[in-house]
């Protein structure tokens, strides 16, 4: 089963998925095959859609490896969507027909904002050195532009549009484009990193990503998330945030500040407005 797993991390590769898709669904995909092996299913072909369930029920009890307690029901749900994606892929390459007739318990998902206050002292602590440029750029487009995480991650020079103050999103979820307006302090912090910090950072003239680590290559998504958890420490905020905390924070605020369900939709990138009314419950003494 070892090869079935790498083949499905190369497959999640080709097809674009996201890097957090790409490194974390194939460990789900270990851990399961693992249980089926400890319950005497060796191959592919002996899984039915029985073990899936009898795993699916497994998973509610099994402990959670990182802290006290039982797995949350967050990541009960992404293992069984990460077999979903392994059973595509069997099928996708004429390999296997598993079918998974499991729904998971919906849930509300758990919507973690930072105030306005928090995001400005966040500002404050960035350094006036190489990082701390791209620190404070790496704010400007996950809370000032409210981009998604592999939005962030992908965007290239040619992609920020100085004179339109304008940023174009090539490949959005459901692979769609739209365009993203930059405010001018937004416009102003992207200016002052690539033009006093990315120039250094670069190692490679034909390299067009945006943000760069220090070797000079496009950088990962664990290694942002890294520097925002070092400003996060330096502020002292106790709350778990990601890159995506700060593009909840910036839905909220703008609701908060007046603008209408429909512009920031449009704004986020949501296909419908539903997904954007998750954020009209949260109120300022909330936040």
């Amino acid at each position: 089963m070892k090869q079935h797993i790498e083949n499905f991390r190369r497959w999640l590769k080709l097809l674009n998925y996201a890097e957090s898709t790409v490194y974390g669904n194939p460990k789900y995909i270990k851990n399961f095959t693992d249980y089926l092996e400890a319950t005497g299913i060796k191959t592919i072909q002996d899984i039915e859609n029985r073990h899936i369930k009898e795993y699916y029920e497994y998973l509610k009890v099994r402990p959670n490896k990182r802290r006290p307690g039982a797995l949350s029901p967050n990541s009960i749900i992404s293992n069984i969507n990460a077999i979903k994606r392994f059973t595509k892929y069997l099928r996708e390459t004429e390999q296997e027909h598993i079918t998974v007739n499991i729904k998971p318990e919906r849930i509300k998902p758990e919507i973690k904002i930072l105030s306005t206050e928090e995001i400005q002292i966040l500002y404050k602590v960035c350094g006036n050195d190489i990082l701390g440029y791209r620190d404070r750029a790496m704010l400007s487009i996950y809370y000032g532009c409210g981009l998604r995480r592999s939005e962030g991650l992908q965007l290239n020079t040619e992609d920020i549009l100085f004179n339109k103050s304008m940023i174009f999103i090539k490949k959005g979820k459901g692979n769609r484009q739209r365009y993203v307006p930059m405010n001018k302090q937004v416009k102003k912090d992207l200016e002052n990193y690539i033009k006093n910090a990315r120039i250094y950072l670069i190692k490679n003239e034909k390299e067009n990503s945006v943000f760069l680590s220090e070797r000079g290559k496009r950088i990962s998504g664990n290694a942002m998330i890294l520097r925002l958890k070092l400003l996060i420490k330096k502020v002292e905020i106790t709350k778990d945030i990601g890159l995506h905390t700060l593009r909840h924070s910036i839905a909220t605020h703008l609701l908060n500040s007046g603008m209408t369900l429909e512009n920031v939709s449009n704004f986020l990138g949501h296909q419908s407005l539903e997904a954007t009314q998750i954020y009209t419950h949260i109120s300022h003494e909330e936040i």
